[in-house]
Order: structure tokens, then sequence, then C-alpha cells
């Protein structure tokens, strides 16, 4: 199996090899894959009108860090070896955004970038060179207590909302909370609907701490959307844009104009407060 790293600040994922395909996922600058297959129309299922002319100028990868699959450019990946994509205790880039040099020339990374097979400052990816002296974000090391989690969310107010996303360059429901929990050193699974089976139940919305996960589900009763509680009354979600709303047993009251926007289906823990 062919291993790789993502090279640029943010690389999307592709539900098909197109630059037409809906974006599904991303990879932050860092984050390790492997690559399943390179795109081929007459092996590929593709759509004839989501079909790129350059659809071999694709690889369908698996992100390491919850699974997740899609298609992405080969200019976005750097092939690294075994020792690299096993690499533990990777660290985190602290800011919202972060300055590093890549093979000698400056790049801006979005926060929870990865720093991943570097020491003293420095890592090879094969004959590419990543150069860090900046601050260090350490997840393992990370305070769960309320007023840590608050300052960590509202770093993300007023981030757009994007389809697929999961950085501060713009993200969705489940990629904040996926992204905020990496922070915290606990992995999250991609989708709203994954991540409603992780950690463990809570029955009352009075008897939730700060940085439970709320989920909501549609007419359907599917779980659609997720959403991190500040406390009791307060939800911080991304909606059109990260941000802070009213909860209650129902669901989501929105702020400006006290609309009932999500139904609440369940809330589930997964932090310990350290």
């Amino acid at each position: 199996m062919i291993r790789a790293i993502c090279c640029v600040p943010v690389s999307p994922l592709r539900a098909e090899p197109s630059h037409r395909a809906e974006m599904v996922s991303q990879l932050v600058f860092g984050e390790c894959c492997e690559i399943l297959e390179d795109a081929d129309l007459s092996t590929t299922a593709v759509s004839t009108t989501a079909a790129s002319k350059t659809a071999g100028d694709w690889r369908r990868i698996r992100g390491k860090y919850d699974n997740y699959e899609g298609w992405c450019q080969p200019a976005h990946l750097v092939e690294i070896n075994d020792e690299e994509y096993e690499a533990n205790g990777v660290m985190l880039t602290p800011e919202w955004v972060t300055a590093l040099e890549y093979n000698g020339h400056p790049m801006m990374v979005p926060m929870g970038s990865l720093l991943t097979a570097m020491k003293n400052g420095r890592a090879h990816w094969r004959k590419n060179q990543v150069h860090y002296k900046g601050k260090i974000w350490d997840p393992a090391t990370a305070a769960t207590d309320a007023k840590s989690i608050r300052q960590l969310t509202y770093k993300f107010l007023n981030v757009p909302y994007l389809w697929g996303g999961k950085s501060i360059f713009g993200l969705d429901c489940s990629g904040f909370t996926q992204t905020v929990y990496k922070m915290l050193g606990i992995p999250l699974l991609r989708d709203a609907h994954q991540q409603a089976g992780q950690g463990e139940a809570v029955g009352f919305l009075e008897e939730t701490r700060t940085g439970d996960l709320a989920f909501f589900d549609n007419e359907e009763g599917r779980i659609t959307h997720v959403g991190i509680l500040l406390n009791a009354h307060e939800i911080i979600h991304a909606s059109g844009k990260v941000r802070i709303d009213k909860i209650d047993n129902m669901g989501i009251v929105q702020s400006e104009n006290f609309q009932r926007t999500h139904h609440l289906r369940v809330i589930r823990r997964l932090l310990v407060e350290k």
C-alpha cells in the first residue's frame, strides 16, 4: 500500500475524480493517508457529466485519522515511508493560521495542521523539507475544563459553513466538532451520524457538561447535525457560520430571530476533565 501525506494547507476530497464533483471532506497539512487507486475512466464508475478530461490526475485515498475516503489531486500529496506514516505523538499548529517553510518557501497552514514526523523543527518527506520553529499544541496535554473548551471553540466563531470542510478556512458541522476534538486529543469520525455512535449517552440536557456533543435529526429521523454544548442553555455549532445559539430540550433556537432550527435527538459525552 502506498502511503502519502498532505503537502498543501488544505486539500479537497471529492466524491468522484473531478473538480466539479461534491467535496465530501478535506485533508489538512501533515495529514497522512493511503493511496487506494488511480482514476481510470475505463474501470472507475464516474458519470460522464462529472468526469474530468484529466481523470488520471486523481488518486482515491483513505485518511489515516478517520478512514474517510475520497478523490485527491496528486499534487497535494507526497509519498512517505512506513516510519513517517506510523509516527506517534504528532503535534499540531496552535494558531488560527501558522507560518512554516516548505522546500524553502513560506506556507500558511490552518490551526490543527499536523507536524508529522518532525524532529527539532524539521521533517524530510522524501526530497521535501518542512521547517517550523513556532509554538506547538500537544493534544495529549490539552486542558478539557469548561474554560479551556470555551476558549478553543471561540477561535472558530464566524468561520463560514462549507460542506465537506474541516479547517478554519471553512467547515461543516461535523468538521467543526472533529477539528475541535482533534485539538483535545480525542479522535472523532467524520460525519455527524458516525460521531453519534461514539462516547456515552447523557440522559438529560440539565446533566450535560461543557464539551458534550449534541446531535440533531431531520423529519425522517436521520442524524444530520452536531454541535458542542457550552452549558445546558447554549451550543456552539456550524450553521451558516460557526455561531452560538440557545438550546432547550426540543432543540436549537437561533439567537437572532428566535426561530427553532434543529430538533434535539441525543447527547453524547467523550471528554473527561483533566
